[in-house]
Formats: C-alpha cells, structure tokens, sequence
C-alpha cells in the first residue's frame, strides 16, 4: 500500500519550500516592521475608525502568498532588474523618518516600496506586475494625517445625515437634523467618524477592489464602471448603517442602540455594501450583456 500525502499538506509543504530562499529578507522584514505592528496594534488600530488596518494587512498577505507561485511561473528566466534599488532606497528613508518622527504614513507606507524594490531585485518586472494588485490594496492600512481625515470627514458625515434624515422623514418618522446630530423621537443621536467617516469609505472601497479582483471580470465595461460606482455604493450603505441605528434606538431605546445593537449595525454597513456590490455587478452584467448582444446583431455594410 503507498501512502499519499493529503492535497492541502502538499501545498503547504510546498509553500514553504519556496520560501525558504526569502528567509534572511523576512528576517530583515521581520526586525523593521515589528515594532511598528506593536504600535499599530495598540494604538491607532485598536480604535473603532481603524480597525480595518489588521483586516486589510492580512488580505495583502494572503494575496501575496495567493499570487505567489503565479508570479514565480511568469517571471521565470527574467533577469533581476537594478530599479529596485531606488525603491529600497526611498522604503529606508521613508522608514526611517517616519519611525524617528512618529509620521504613520511615511513608516508604514514603506513598506509597499520596500515590498516592490524587493521583488524588482530578486525576481524583475513580471513579479512586480504579478503582486500589484496586493501591494496597492497595502495602501489602505496606511494610517492617513489626522488633518486630512477631519477634513473629509466632516463633509461626508453632513451629506450621511442630511440624507438619512430625509429618508426617515418621508418614510413618517418624526425626525430632524441639527449639523451632524440626528433627533429621532425623544432620542438623539451623534452621527459618529465610525458610522460616515473617511476610514469606514476607504474600508468600502477596500472591500468593492477586492470583490473586482476576485472575480477577474473579463469585461473592461464591468470593472470600470463598477469601480467607479462603490464610491456612491460606499456612501448608500453608510447611510443604511447610520438609518439601522436610527431605528433601532427609536424601537427599543438608547440602550440597545449604543449596545450590542450597534456592533450589530456595523455587520449591517459591510452587508449592504456586499449586496449592492454584488447587485450592481448582475446588473452590469446584465446591461453589458444586451450591449455585445446589440454589436453582434448589428449588420454590417
């Protein structure tokens, strides 16, 4: 009787054999970035509009590995190419401001060009083209000015509201708006950077470029307008969150809505968001499907 070794053992094993080569520059990784995990993890990262960082890291990385032996298959026999040193340069420099000056978005970004100078080096432009779509989704873990996200925060939590408020109103619930703060009933509520606020739009638009690049549409069509459209997709399910909120404080009291209740609204923001993402591809689907039914039918002159 001959033994076999299961399918996903196999893989494993395997995996892990074409890492073993990399193992002094993850060590190298290791020892730079550590640190800064630490502090990501007890700062920033551990507040409610952040915690899409750690999501998103272990996406990027399950992406890399995903794309792994496809990028080790396309750039076989490609020569090392000498322009990845610029980008190790800039990554050092970036690092080593941003961790001496506490500027997240210097340290924690260089890690992207690190990353790309890296595969540059080692395996050359296929490799680098291979792994682009996990170095970019990288960019939303990077932590953004606190200057920058007050300012398009405000605006966007004015718009959330207004449009939630409206909704209700014509749906016959007795609400009203002052700026950012909703009153429903004898209930208000503070429209929060965690219900409408920058960092929960790009954790949306992570979410919808993720979605795009799991499905691998064929059709140009679909992914551009579709990528385009999750910017108003990301703002319709902000609005549906901030509306759940709405009537669930209004049906069972402030407690349940600052409770469990609200964790649960937050479950309801990424739902919606898949939803209509998923709702919107069928029917673009749908629609590019008439259009090359349209061209093949055209006759010709």
């Amino acid at each position: 009787m001959t033994a076999t070794t299961p399918v996903s053992e196999a893989t494993s094993a395997s995996m892990v054999t074409r890492l073993v080569p990399y193992s002094p520059i993850m060590v190298g990784l290791a020892l730079l970035y550590l640190p800064s995990l630490h502090d990501l993890f007890t700062g920033i990262w551990a507040e409610d509009e952040q915690f899409h960082g750690p999501i998103v890291l272990a996406i990027s990385l399950w992406l890399l590995q995903r794309n792994w032996a496809r990028m080790e298959q396309t750039s076989q026999g490609e020569q090392p190419s000498a322009w990845g040193w610029p980008l190790v340069a800039i990554a050092l420099f970036l690092y080593a401001l941003g961790r001496s000056q506490g500027i997240g978005i210097f340290e924690v970004g260089s890690v992207i060009w690190l990353l790309a100078g890296l595969l540059l080096l080692l395996r050359g432009g296929r490799a680098l083209k291979a792994q682009w779509f996990a170095l970019f989704f990288m960019l939303f873990m990077v932590p953004l000015p606190a200057q920058v996200v007050d300012l398009v925060t405000m605006p966007m939590k004015m718009a959330v509201s207004y449009v939630a408020e409206n909704v209700l109103y014509h749906a016959g619930y007795p609400i009203g708006r002052n700026g950012v703060v909703l009153q429903i009933g004898q209930y208000m509520l503070l429209v929060a950077d965690a219900c409408a606020g920058l960092h929960t739009l790009l954790t949306l638009e992570a979410l919808g470029l993720l979605y795009l690049n799991l499905v691998r549409r064929d059709s140009l069509f679909r992914n551009i307008t579709l990528a385009v459209l999750i910017v108003p997709i990301s703002f319709t399910a902000n609005v549906i969150r901030v509306m759940a909120l709405s009537l669930i404080t209004y049906h069972f009291g402030n407690e349940a809505g600052q409770g469990f209740l609200h964790g649960f609204a937050g479950m309801v923001l990424f739902l919606s968001a898949l939803l209509l993402i998923i709702s919107t591809d069928t029917a673009l689907q749908f629609f590019d499907g008439l259009r090359m039914r349209a061209r093949t039918q055209t006759p010709k002159a």
